[in-house]
């Protein structure tokens, strides 16, 4: 019994570590090219000596004006963050446009929880959303939402667990959270996530929850990125589907903007 049992404990012990082995490698090769890890980006000078450096890319099979809606609206309360929403979200992350999320601007949050979020910091419309955090936004937004732990209370779990973690943090952070489009031939967009963060004194027990941190953020990362693409997609085949109705339609009853007119008869009157 005491040998089956030290088998059993063997196999187990084999698999979990195969698993974790083929997860790791999973997060250091996934969406990563060695040309974009190391070359400059928008937002990079704002955490210019960070302590850690993260970069990811997809590529989208849609322009870039199909892309870039759905970066300006994401956020908790708003569109979501595309990713596992349960545990990021209250809903289901938003599948349309939607108009009013549209006129994001440098200054704004992008909630993350029910207290506060990321600040943007930089914003150039079709090709960079930078967002930022650090030690005295969180501060400041803590100081002026004293009543979010109420909201965190109808938060959901992920949202809360989040907040506990963060905890064990360091104490002194400045991060950002740089989202950058650039067109591909073919009508394709490149979409490259980059994390810069730099990290003061460490808290207690920081050297284990950062590393949880860290694979927690990547999974939710990639299920977010894959969402996008396929948001984007979607909208970019919604497009071409409209534009190959609207041109099968008779050239009288369209305008120069592609709107439906009436045909009008003209009669010929007489002469002179």
């Amino acid at each position: 019994m005491r040998m089956r049992g030290v088998l059993i404990g063997v196999a187990i012990g084999t698999t979990l570590g195969i698993a974790a082995s083929r997860i790791g490698r999973w997060r250091r090769t996934w969406g990563i090219d060695p040309a974009e890890a190391t070359r400059a980006l928008p937002g990079d000078d704002i955490v210019a000596e960070p302590s850690a450096v993260e970069t990811r890319g997809i590529t989208i099979d849609a322009p870039i004006d199909a892309v870039w809606p759905w970066l300006v609206q994401m956020g908790y309360g708003r569109a979501g963050w595309y990713s596992y929403d349960q545990l990021d979200q209250r809903g289901r992350s938003a599948d349309r446009i939607v108009e009013e999320w549209q006129a994001l601007k440098v200054g704004d949050i992008v909630p993350t929880h029910p207290g506060g979020g990321f600040e943007v910091a930089r914003l150039e419309a079709g090709r960079a959303l930078v967002l930022r955090s650090d030690t005295a936004l969180v501060a400041a937004q803590a100081a002026t939402a004293r009543e979010g732990a109420a909201g965190l209370a109808t938060a959901t779990t992920g949202v809360r667990l989040s907040g506990a973690m963060l905890s064990g943090t360091p104490q002194e952070f400045a991060a950002t959270w740089a989202f950058v489009l650039e067109p591909l031939d073919g009508g394709r967009t490149r979409l490259i996530e980059r994390f810069r963060a730099w990290f003061g004194a460490e808290a207690p027990g920081a050297p284990f929850v950062m590393p949880l941190i860290g694979f927690g953020v990547f999974v939710m990362l990639q299920k977010q990125m894959v969402g996008i693409r396929e948001r984007a997609e979607g909208l970019a085949r919604e497009r071409t589907a409209k534009a190959a109705l609207e041109a099968t339609k008779p050239v009288g009853t369209r305008n120069g903007h592609g709107h439906r007119v009436e045909a009008k008869a003209v009669v010929a009157g007489p002469m002179g």
